[in-house]
């Protein structure tokens, strides 16, 4: 995963230069990276509230692209980036589940420590804190108690990786919506307010607000800014 910050200058000494995406699946290159906070890292400014408007994604293709295109930006576009993105079954198309997109795994953050070595570990004891959701810079992102706080993260999940059943919306109507509708969103920082999910990071509580759920706005209500998981799935 990957939030962001500046390394310490060593004058005298040049700092490595690592070619992140050659490394195996390993890497999450932001390490379970927040594809948002690399909007801000390396999208022009004049482009980026259009890339962060609700959740007008495309659907996952949409989604996958956006992770794509960050990947590329930042060195790491030699491997496939996929959104950690689930879909409901709707239109006679069957759901799908975010842990079936994102390969075998194991993941590293961007500084080579280990998420998860699998797709069992990920679900359930990971090593997924607010310290460990580093950006692709190695910084940590925003969580609870920071200003402004952008723990909530877009998954559209259950805790175990799979997608709701068809019915009530936790998708934004598959990732089309940035007005009416329900995202299901996870804390990066597995904190927030006290309730039986606080902690978890992929299935923590569903979007509101008075757009309808699924508006930039209404993310940003509740500590979110309509940020992804990306994740290098080969």
């Amino acid at each position: 995963m990957t939030p962001l910050a500046s390394p310490a200058v060593v004058p005298a000494i040049a700092p490595p230069h690592i070619e992140y995406w050659q490394l195996s699946p390993i890497l999450l290159v932001f390490g379970l990276a927040i594809a948002g906070v690399l909007v801000e890292a390396f999208v022009p400014r004049a482009q980026r509230r259009p890339l962060q408007l609700g959740l007008t994604l495309g659907g996952l293709a949409g989604a996958d692209n956006y992770c794509q295109t960050l990947a590329q930006a930042s060195g790491a576009g030699g491997k496939t980036w996929h959104a950690y993105l689930s879909t409901q079954e709707a239109d006679g198309k069957p759901a799908v589940n975010a842990r079936d997109r994102i390969g075998k795994g194991p993941w590293q953050n961007s500084k080579g420590v280990v998420i998860a070595k699998d797709v069992a570990e990920l679900h359930g004891n990971n090593n997924l804190t607010k310290q460990t959701a580093l950006t692709e810079k190695g910084e940590v992102s925003n969580g609870m108690g920071d200003t402004p706080n952008r723990h909530d993260i877009l998954t559209g999940s259950q805790a175990d990786g799979t997608a709701f059943p068809a019915g009530d919306d936790r998708t934004c109507k598959n990732w089309t919506s940035s007005t009416q509708g329900s995202a299901m969103l996870g804390h990066s920082d597995r904190t927030g307010t006290p309730s039986p999910t606080m902690n978890s990071w992929n299935a923590a509580h569903p979007s509101q607000g008075p757009d309808g759920g699924c508006s930039q706005k209404d993310l940003i209500s509740t500590g979110g800014a309509g940020l992804l998981y990306c994740f290098a799935a080969n």
